[in-house]
Formats: structure tokens, sequence, C-alpha cells
């Protein structure tokens, strides 16, 4: 048997680390949300609000659920804007809107609450953009829970026409 010295091993193993992480190194092409399209979607939401007459914070997350924009109405209570960016966050981070865990939490599933990474009240809506999910809205504090809902959907569908 050859004796190999250890620089010999290094170098070898080395270049078979080189080798393996070039040929397997792959990129993917990465839809993200701008300020601009974060804008957008905030102001679809701001829209709907006004047209019904309601108030109401609305938070705008990147895809890892990093806040972008946060818009908090007239005569809006202050907690509202913490929870829209909750919202916001949840359906960033779990790629689907906040109600699917509300809804999940009414049919028994109340392991959910345990999740602290996770705020199951509706108005959450991941902003979609050719299938992938660039970011989320959240609304909160609007004249009722299915207002934030649908403030947020109309919010998300603005978004995902904003590239």
């Amino acid at each position: 048997m050859k004796k190999h010295s250890r620089g010999a091993i290094a170098a070898i193993a080395l270049a078979l680390l080189t080798g393996i992480a070039g040929a397997g190194a792959q990129t993917v092409d990465k839809k993200t949300l701008s300020l601009v399209g974060a804008r957008k979607v905030a102001a679809a939401a701001e829209a709907e609000a006004k047209k019904n007459n309601a108030g109401g914070a609305i938070a705008v997350v990147d895809d890892g659920g990093n806040l972008l924009l946060l818009v908090r109405l007239d005569d809006t209570f202050p907690a509202a804007a913490n929870i829209a960016i909750a919202k916001a966050h949840s359906a960033a981070t779990f790629r689907r809107p906040t109600s699917v865990f509300e809804d999940a939490i009414k049919n028994g599933r109340l392991s959910l609450l345990a999740n602290k990474e996770l705020l199951p009240l509706q108005g959450g809506v991941p902003v979609v953009i050719d299938g992938q999910v660039v970011g989320a809205v959240g609304v909160a504090g609007a004249s009722s829970a299915q207002q934030d809902e649908e403030f947020a959907k109309a919010a998300a569908a603005a978004g995902g026409r904003a590239q």
C-alpha cells in the first residue's frame, strides 16, 4: 500500500470537494417584491379601506417576512400596526393565507396556537408573481376580520400585477 503525505491527501480532498461543489452548484431565478411593488400593494388595500369607509393598518413584507412598508390609516388603533405586520409575516413565511390557520384552529387543531411564528388570524395573504411567493400583505384594524381579509386579498391581487 502506497503512503501519501498529509499535504497530498489534503490536496486530493480539496480537488474532490471543489469538483463536487462546482459540478453540483445550481441557481434559481427568484422574483422579488420591490419597494415600488410594495407601495402598489399597500395602495390597493388603502383604496379598498377608503371605499368601505374603514380604517386599518397595512403591512407589506418580502418573502422572508421582513417589513418593506407599513401604513396606518387615520383613526386606526395603534396595536393594529403590529398585528398587520404579524399577519403579513405569517402569510409570507408559511406561504399561505392566515385564514387557513384560523380555520384549522376553529376545526380543532389547537396545537397551532403553540407556534410562536404564526398569527392565525385572517387578514394575511401572500403576494404571488408567476407562481412564486414574493411577499405578503397583512391588514388589521378594519371594521371586521372579514374586511381585513377582503382588503388583504385585493392588495395581494394588485401585487401579483406589480412587477
